[in-house]
């Protein structure tokens, strides 16, 4: 599917973008991979991780900028659109800064991609804009609209999302700061005990975009099935292996804009999902006559919802086993940079005032 194609990945020099780039060359014989985003360093970063390898492009650009956009789409044949503001209480805090990257910046993919005969466009969106409670999930969920109706648009370009669930140790992750947490002030703080989340390595995320490349026709969004965990429980499993007798665990209440637990798939949507292996596929509610070809006498199943609260919780055992997998309980390594130039009373006093550590 992706040889000798050229490929453009919107904010590409992401966690997901440079493991998407690896396993495209890797799997694949890609004619071009383009990674288009506006952050400077970061691309000077990843070139020199991949030994400035001659099918990757670099292009400084924003997805707010459609005439850019427009003129690195030339020649394309498959988008993957990552490029969006993701932090939540950066969104809160920035709301119509979120509404021109999530909302504007993705119709800006849809139209390039429709006017340059995309042969599909790939949208990474997240558990958050389900039944969204922050802005960050409603740009999101707006989004993932606006991918899904941009079928009914033209019959050249395929529309699909994915939707994925927190990805060990990328940007924002919370095991990176609990990390740093342990290590540098032997606490870790969680805002509630009940809380859980859906966690999934990168390499299946990864999986979870080819699944949805290779397999759609065009309106659907694919959901990885993936266990979840409470979160005083990832807490208590990275003490286990990083602390010691003396490190606790301090409950500071709920941040703005966060969920005690996360939906994959919605009890609004429960009607119009189809079971493939360990995959979830969400049928649109606009009519694509692709969609109903496809999946024409397929059952859907009764799924009330899919919510974090009521998957398969991992125990300590098997959230150490997923952590040690992917390299996260060794004490010498740091996974964040920026925290970890910091002194021991700098990050205390950072922690406390982002709300991480009681003041």
């Amino acid at each position: 599917m992706f040889n000798n194609k050229t490929i453009l990945i919107t904010g590409g020099t992401g966690s997901w973008g440079r493991e998407l780039t690896r396993q495209l060359l890797e799997k694949y014989n890609p004619k071009e991979i383009r990674v288009y985003s506006r952050h400077e360093l970061a691309q000077v970063n990843m070139k020199r991780e991949f030994n400035a390898h001659p099918k990757i492009k670099f292009i400084i650009g924003d997805v707010r900028d459609f005439k850019r956009l427009d003129l690195t789409c030339m020649h394309v044949d498959y988008i993957f659109h990552l490029a969006a503001l993701k932090h939540v209480p950066v969104c809160e805090e920035n709301p119509w800064e979120a509404v021109l990257t999530n909302i504007d910046g993705t119709q800006n993919v849809i139209e390039a991609a429709i006017k340059n005969d995309i042969k599909k466009v790939i949208d990474i969106s997240t558990d958050k804009a389900v039944d969204p409670f922050n802005l960050y999930g409603a740009t999101k969920a707006v989004a993932e609209r606006l991918i899904i109706a941009a079928n009914t648009q033209t019959d050249a370009t395929k529309f699909v999302c994915i939707r994925g669930g927190n990805v060990l140790g990328t940007t924002g992750s919370v095991v990176p700061l609990f990390h740093s947490q342990i290590i540098k002030t032997n606490q870790v703080t969680i805002t509630d005990e009940g809380m859980s989340r859906y966690f999934l390595s990168l390499k299946d995320a990864i999986g979870l975009i080819f699944k949805a490349s290779i397999d759609s026709v065009g309106g659907e969004i694919f959901v990885m099935k993936m266990p979840s965990c409470k979160i005083v429980d990832l807490a208590k499993a990275m003490i286990k292996e990083l602390g010691n007798k003396d490190t606790k665990i301090k409950t500071i209440g709920i941040r703005p804009g966060e969920k005690i637990h996360e939906v994959l798939v919605s009890k609004y949507e429960s009607t119009r999902v189809i079971e493939d292996g360990k995959y979830y596929i969400i049928l649109p509610m606009v009519e694509i006559a692709a969609i109903e070809k496809q999946y024409k006498g397929k059952k859907t199943i009764h799924l009330k919802e899919y919510s974090s609260e009521t998957a398969q919780h991992l125990s300590e055992k098997e959230i150490r086993e997923m952590l040690a997998k992917d390299g996260w309980l060794e004490k010498s390594l740091s996974y964040d940079k920026s925290m970890d130039q910091l002194s021991d009373k700098n990050l205390v006093d950072y922690f406390k005032r982002e709300g991480w550590v009681k003041k």
